[in-house]
C-alpha cells in the first residue's frame, strides 16, 4: 500500500513538472488532520527550485494512512525524491526524527517522543457566557441564505437529504460532546452540502462535512498535535482578536471541525472556549493556522447571519457557477511587525522580528504592547532586558550587547531563549524562568 500511494504522488510529480526538470524533491509533514508540503524541481539554468512542486495533498493523506497501518505512526515526516524516468526514493519518519525547513535547516531528533511542548491553552481559564446559537433564527437564516444564493445564480442548489435524529445522536455519542443547537439544526436540513464529488461550498467558502465525515476528523484529532512541535521547537501560539475568546492551543479535544476546504484548513465549532469566549462559536483551525486559531464568529447562526448581509450588499465574487463571499478586514490593528521599531506601539502587537539595526536597540516602548509573545532581534542587539520583565514574551532571540540576564529572573512566561553575547554572561538566572519545566528549551552561544 505505500508503494502504490507514493507511486501515485511521484505520477503527478512527473507529470505537472517544467521541460528541462533534471530532479524533483517533495517534503511533507501529514497526520493528525493536516498536511504540510514543500519542495520542488531543480532545472538547468534557474535558481534552486524556482519552480516549485505541486501540492497533492489527497494522496499525501493517503499515503499517510498506509504509513499509519504499517508503522502505527500517527503523524509522519517524509521526502519522496524523483528522476524524470519516474525512479524515485522515499524517506519517511514518525515523530522522533523530524526535518526542519526554518532558518537553519537540518534535522531535529527528540530523546523523547512522548514529550511535547505545553500548550498554554490548556491552562487557560475556561469561559462561562451561554451560547450564543439560535436553532429556530439558523435555520430561517440558512433558508433566506439558500434563497438570496439561487436568485443570484438563477437556480436552486440541490442538497443531500437531512440526517435522522438517530443519526446526529450516535454521532454525538462517538464525539463525547453535544452538537451546538444551531449546528443540530442545520444537519436536520441537509447533511452536508454535497452530493456525489460536486459543493456549492456554503458554509465560509468550505465544504460543509456530511455528519459521518465530521465524527471521523474529530477521531483523527482525538489527539490534538500542537504543529510548532515539528515546524521550530520555538514556535508560539499567538491569541485570536477578540483577545481571551479561544484557548491558545494548535489543536484540542473540544474543536469539532464541521467544514473544510480539503487541504488541511477547517471551520470548527468550540465547545471549549477560553474566558472571553462561548460554547458553540466558530473557529478557523488547520495546516496553515499553526500560529493559533482564528476566531470567526460568536456561533454558526452569527456566521449564516454575516453570511447573508455579504450576500445582501453585493459583497461576493461569481465563477461560473461558484459564489464566493468577500469578507472586510476587521484586524484592529497588526498582529505582528517585522522590520524596524514602529514610532508607536499598536496594543495588538503579539510578534515582532527586528531586522539589522544600527546600534543597541531601546525596549523601553514595547511597554505598550501588552500581548506580545515573540521578539526577535536579528542581526542586532540591546544592553537592557529589563522592559521584558512584565510582558508576556515567550520566544525571545537577542543578542546581548554588554547587559545581563537578570531582568529575566523569574520570569513567567519565557519558553524559548536564542541567545548571543558580545561578552561572557551568566546564564543562571534564565533556569528561573517560570514556564521552563524541563531542560533544553534554549540555547546559548
Amino acid at each position: 500500500m505505500v508503494e502504490q500511494a507514493t507511486r501515485r504522488i511521484v505520477e503527478q510529480i512527473v507529470a505537472q513538472a517544467p521541460a528541462g526538470w533534471t530532479r524533483a524533491v517533495l517534503s511533507s509533514t501529514a497526520g493528525g488532520g493536516s498536511i504540510g508540503v514543500s519542495g520542488g524541481y531543480a532545472v538547468p539554468g534557474a535558481p534552486l527550485w524556482h519552480n516549485p512542486v505541486a501540492s497533492p495533498f489527497r494522496e499525501l493523506g493517503g499515503l499517510a494512512e498506509a504509513l499509519r497501518d504499517v508503522r502505527g505512526w500517527e503523524r509522519t515526516s517524509l521526502e519522496i525524491a524523483c528522476q524524470p524516468s519516474g525512479e524515485y526514493a522515499l524517506v519517511a519518519t514518525g515523530d522522533p526524527i523530524t526535518s526542519l525547513r526554518g532558518r537553519d535547516g537540518g534535522f531535529q531528533a527528540v530523546l523523547d517522543p512522548d514529550q511535547r511542548l505545553p500548550q498554554p491553552g490548556f491552562g487557560q481559564e475556561e469561559g462561562t457566557a451561554a451560547p450564543d446559537g439560535d436553532p429556530e433564527l439558523a435555520v430561517t437564516r440558512f433558508h433566506a441564505y439558500l434563497e438570496r444564493r439561487a436568485a443570484i445564480l438563477g437556480r436552486s442548489e440541490q442538497l443531500p437529504p437531512p440526517a435522522s435524529a438517530a443519526a446526529l445522536d450516535e454521532a454525538e455519542r462517538r464525539i463525547g460532546r453535544p452538537l451546538p443547537a444551531d449546528l443540530r439544526a442545520l444537519y436536520r436540513i441537509a447533511d452536508g452540502d454535497t452530493i456525489g464529488h460536486e459543493s456549492p461550498c456554503l458554509l465560509g467558502d468550505m465544504i460543509w462535512m456530511p455528519l459521518a465525515t465530521l465524527v471521523a476528523v474529530h477521531a483523527g484529532q482525538r489527539e490534538p498535535l500542537w504543529l510548532g512541535w515539528e515546524l521550530a521547537w520555538d514556535s508560539i501560539v499567538f491569541d485570536a482578536e477578540p483577545a481571551g475568546t479561544v484557548r491558545r492551543c494548535g489543536g484540542h479535544p473540544g474543536w469539532l471541525p464541521f467544514a473544510t476546504g480539503e487541504d488541511g484548513n477547517y471551520l470548527a465549532v468550540d465547545l471549549a472556549p477560553a474566558r472571553n469566549g462561548r460554547p458553540g462559536q466558530v473557529i478557523r483551525i488547520g495546516r496553515d493556522y499553526h500560529d493559533g486559531p482564528h476566531h470567526v464568529a460568536d456561533s454558526v447562526t452569527s456566521l449564516l447571519g454575516r453570511h447573508l448581509e455579504l450576500l445582501e450588499r453585493g459583497a461576493y465574487e461569481r465563477y461560473d457557477d461558484h459564489l464566493s463571499l468577500v469578507e472586510p478586514d476587521h484586524r484592529p490593528g497588526p498582529h505582528t511587525i517585522v522590520g524596524e521599531l514602529p514610532d508607536e506601539i499598536p496594543p495588538t502587537l503579539q510578534a515582532l522580528h527586528l531586522n539589522d539595526a544600527a546600534g543597541p536597540v531601546d525596549l523601553a516602548p514595547l511597554t505598550a504592547a501588552p500581548h506580545l509573545r515573540l521578539l526577535h532581534l536579528n542581526r542586532c542587539g540591546t544592553a537592557d532586558l529589563a522592559p521584558l520583565r512584565a510582558l508576556p514574551v515567550e520566544s525571545l532571540r537577542v543578542t546581548l550587547d554588554g547587559g545581563d540576564l537578570t531582568p529575566l529572573e523569574g520570569h513567567r512566561a519565557l519558553t524559548s531563549l536564542d541567545l548571543e553575547t558580545t561578552a561572557p554572561v551568566d546564564i543562571a538566572p534564565s533556569r528561573t524562568c517560570a514556564a521552563w519545566t524541563f531542560p533544553g528549551p534554549g540555547s546559548a552561544t
